[in-house]
């Protein structure tokens, strides 16, 4: 048995039969540089003796338990395995490669989520710019381009129930990476189903399903590993994301297709999707688990069995739900909110080039600014929401107050924008661009009440309240068209009721919501 002496001085260990030296570097620096490491052999008996204390402890070391570096903060001498590893003691080198490595885990979950709603807003503007160039080149009419664009919200609504049962039962990690793959690679298809329809509206149904089991997924990754107190700003950075990928979908889209053609917008994009799915891969699955059981420990491990599974899914209790007028309130919220989202992301470039009589060019540049302006607002907004949780607000009156920012300011500035008194163009841009994003406080108020009130069935909620909210994606888009060729007034069929859903979605929002949490139970069905 080989005979083991630590000693204080300039060695970073000494041994009767192989003497190690640390070239004037005490031997404490190995558990400063290497404080996680395991150096144990099991193939040594040692007697330790700790010139420090006297003391002479002997221990065989194959029948010492693991200790957890938690519980156990004193170092335990371990043997480097390699002479790598003493040469890196030696040199006082840390492996920190990427510069990320040691940001906490729950971080890093939330800036890849955040970045794959970069991508997914891409994705889903892009069409909107295409749609042009494709529409001359197969001779589609307007009735046909409005078709193929709304066939993106039908696979959206179809998913968002899914994508609630799916998160809640796999977890919201492994929904989003998939949801990712399926709208990149149904994105990189349309080029090659565009000339043969039925073809080309599956491949958008598809990035509408894959876009639609996102937000739900996304749901449930911050309910499991963000506490409430931080919970308005990785909310805010996630879905944040939307508002930076239309910016930078229609500031690429354009020039790509110009320099090269209006397939390369898809290719492009969907590689993007791809490239981020094969990156997420390397994001740790055990600290992602481990942050989340730290952080919410009453929820369940994505680690599921079958049994378990199964059961998960049957008892969802629905009844339960539809009896809690908080949950009511965030239906009708979400479904108004969505109104003036999808009309004015679908319409306001039309209106700009007709109404205010700006070029093509100028209404596109201006497009940006609503979504440029809102990643501005929402960091603003979650500082805000976050400050008053922490300095003892209730969470209720916090997520009411912000939501009703987000629904009074564009009703607020539509009103002035479709009243006559003489405006000129740019200042009903810039009243528009402040009031959509004001908007944007919304995801302080009602996309974190869906955690507060159930962070086990989160991403369910949110499954719950998306669906009613992709309607308006569905029929206001259309509807929009309709009262515009029936009317020819950009008030009546644009803003009008937009203005209605914002000031009735605040009064509903007042009267019912809630962020109490709430006990939703099968026995209640």
């Amino acid at each position: 048995m080989a005979r083991l002496t630590l000693r204080p001085h300039n060695h970073l260990f000494t041994s009767s039969s192989s003497p190690i030296h640390a070239h004037n570097q005490p031997f404490l620096s190995l558990y400063t540089i290497f404080p996680h490491r395991n150096y144990h052999n099991p193939l040594l008996k040692s007697r330790v003796k700790c010139s420090a204390s006297g003391t002479e402890r002997v221990r065989e070391s194959k029948k010492l338990p693991p200790k957890n570096p938690i519980e156990d903060p004193k170092p335990q001498l371990t043997v480097p395995s390699s002479d790598s590893e003493i040469l890196s003691t030696e040199t006082g080198l840390e492996q920190n490669w990427p510069p990320w490595k040691n940001v906490p885990q729950r971080y890093k979950l939330i800036g890849a989520t955040s970045l794959a709603f970069v991508i997914c807003n891409m994705d889903k503007v892009n069409l909107s710019i295409a749609i042009i160039p494709m529409s001359h080149q197969f001779g589609w009419s307007s009735s046909v381009a409005g078709l193929v664009q709304s066939s993106f919200f039908w696979g959206y609504a179809l998913s968002q129930l899914p994508g609630g049962w799916l998160s809640k039962i796999f977890g919201g990690r492994k929904v989003l990476e998939i949801g990712v793959f399926t709208w990149s690679f149904a994105t990189a298809l349309v080029p090659l189903l565009a000339g043969f329809m039925p073809g080309l509206i599956f491949s958008r149904i598809l990035v509408g399903i894959g876009e639609g089991v996102s937000p739900s997924a996304a749901t449930d990754l911050i309910a499991r590993t963000i506490p409430v107190k931080e919970r308005s700003r990785a909310v805010g950075f996630v879905f944040g994301g939307l508002s930076l990928g239309s910016v930078l979908g229609l500031l690429l889209a354009p020039p790509i297709i110009e320099t090269f053609n209006w397939e390369s917008v898809f290719y492009l994009f969907g590689l993007l999707g791809v490239g981020w799915f094969v990156g997420f891969q390397f994001l740790n699955k055990e600290e992602v688990s481990y942050e989340g059981n730290e952080i919410s420990t009453s929820h369940k491990s994505e680690n599921t069995t079958q049994e378990e599974m199964g059961n998960s899914l049957k008892e969802i209790p629905w009844k339960s739900f539809f009896q809690s007028s908080a949950v009511w309130a965030m239906i009708y919220t979400h479904f108004c909110g969505s109104w003036g989202h999808y009309t004015c992301l679908s319409w306001l470039p039309t209106y700009f080039s007709e109404a205010l009589d700006l070029n093509l060019t100028e209404a596109a540049w201006v497009s940006i600014l609503p979504p440029l302006a809102s990643i501005v607002v929402t960091s603003l907004a979650s500082q805000f929401a976050d400050y008053l949780i922490t300095n003892g607000v209730e969470t209720t009156t916090v997520r009411k107050i912000c939501q009703t920012i987000a629904f009074v300011s564009p009703a607020i500035c539509m009103t002035l924008s479709s009243v006559d008194i003489g405006l000129p163009p740019w200042e009903i841009v810039g009243i528009l661009t402040a009031g959509l994003a004001l908007s944007s406080f919304a995801l302080s108020g009602l996309y974190c009440t869906h955690q507060d009130i159930s962070p086990e069935y989160a991403s369910i909620l949110l499954g719950l309240t998306n669906t009613v909210g992709a309607v308006p994606g569905i029929v206001g888009v259309a509807l929009t068209g309709f009262l515009l060729d029936s009317t020819h007034s950009w008030t009546m069929s644009l803003f009008v009721p937009s203005i209605f859903f914002y000031v009735t979605g605040t009064i509903v929002w007042l009267a019912f919501a809630s962020s109490e949490p709430q006990t939703f139970t099968k026995e209640d069905s």
